[in-house]
């Protein structure tokens, strides 16, 4: 029998966040499906043992790249070929590293030989040492001196690119006022309280058929728990809401009431990094015309286009809202 696990069963026994199942799922690495009158997205055992493998090979330092090559080619030649390139990538860098540990052994030893005089560094000068150090080589993740001006306007380039990545600018920023609304929410606690708190908002909406009267109700999540843990570590209280007509009853465990609504500063999250929120924060700091609105409202994550991720179950897309105010002199 083919039995089927919800993603919140699945999260808690393979120890992965049920933001990096969706992940997976973005990137067409495995499927839930939706079974009928039942609201949880839900994965059978092939999707479960296909998420055993891409955990594995996860820790084996493979790219998600790679992965899906691997997934999608059904010639062993090939497959072979891209674990061979990562053991060449894994030879070097244990060479390398074993150089490192001999040269740092070497020096510990010295120093302990010579731990009652003047601390002096002779062995690293020696011209046999610079030759061997010099000739060390990490893939990808190491820092060279440049050997050439042509050489160092590139990695100029290079690192003025990244910080354009890492830096929104003032039209990336979408400034938005979230309306008064009335909101349902619900509040979830612990293991994959996103993913609960989320499916308890889901069902509720299925159950209340709101969306066939309101269509445009819109759904939001944020971490509410009593001290931020830090970006990308898992919310240990999450609280998600969804917009509804003031005369619609909720659930007893749900909450009912009035948002003032607000200005934000947003921008949709890209490829999962939630280091976005770092930037769009950094974004607002350096602002000349808004101030952070941080301690009056809280940072949303909101769902994109609700009403096809319920009804048409669409890909889930997240807007990230900072809160804002203007600053007293650009009123």
């Amino acid at each position: 029998m083919n039995q089927m696990q919800t993603i919140g069963i699945v999260s808690k026994s393979l120890g992965i966040s049920s933001r990096m199942l969706r992940y997976y799922e973005q990137v067409g690495l495995i499927e839930s499906k939706r079974m009928d009158d039942y609201v949880y997205r839900v994965y059978d055992e092939k999707t479960i043992s296909r998420l055993r493998q891409i955990i594995i090979l996860r820790k084996l330092r493979v790219p998600v790249k790679q992965i899906r090559e691997i997934f999608g080619n059904s010639d062993a030649v090939d497959v072979i070929e891209i674990f061979e390139r990562n053991i060449s990538e894994l030879d070097e860098q244990i060479t390398a590293l074993s150089t490192v540990k001999s040269i740092l052994s070497r020096l510990v030893q010295e120093l302990h030989e010579k731990a009652n005089m003047h601390l002096q560094l002779n062995y690293l000068g020696d011209n046999s040492v610079f030759a061997i150090v010099d000739s060390i080589s990490f893939p990808k993740n190491t820092i060279q001196e440049e050997q050439s001006m042509s050489e160092l306007n590139q990695l100029n380039q290079l690192n003025q690119a990244s910080e354009k990545i890492t830096k929104l600018t003032d039209h990336e920023v979408r400034i938005i006022n979230l309306p008064p609304m009335t909101i349902a929410a619900f509040c979830a606690t612990g293991e994959n309280c996103e993913g609960k708190a989320g499916d308890a908002i889901d069902q509720f909406v299925k159950e209340s058929r709101l969306l066939e009267i309101k269509p445009d109700a819109r759904s939001f999540g944020f971490d509410c728990s009593e001290q931020f843990q830090g970006i990308g570590v898992p919310s240990q209280r999450y609280e998600v809401w969804v917009s509804i007509p003031d005369e619609i009853e909720v659930p007893a465990d749900f909450k009912k009431f009035k948002f003032d609504g607000g200005l934000y500063a947003a921008h949709v999250l890209m490829n999962w990094d939630f280091e976005m929120w770092r930037y769009l924060a950094e974004w607002v700091d350096a602002s000349s015309k808004f101030d952070h609105n941080v301690g009056e409202q809280p940072c949303f994550e909101e769902r994109l286009n609700y009403f096809n991720i319920i009804q048409n179950e669409t890909e889930l897309q997240l807007d990230l809202l900072f809160p804002i105010k203007l600053k007293p002199d650009a009123i």
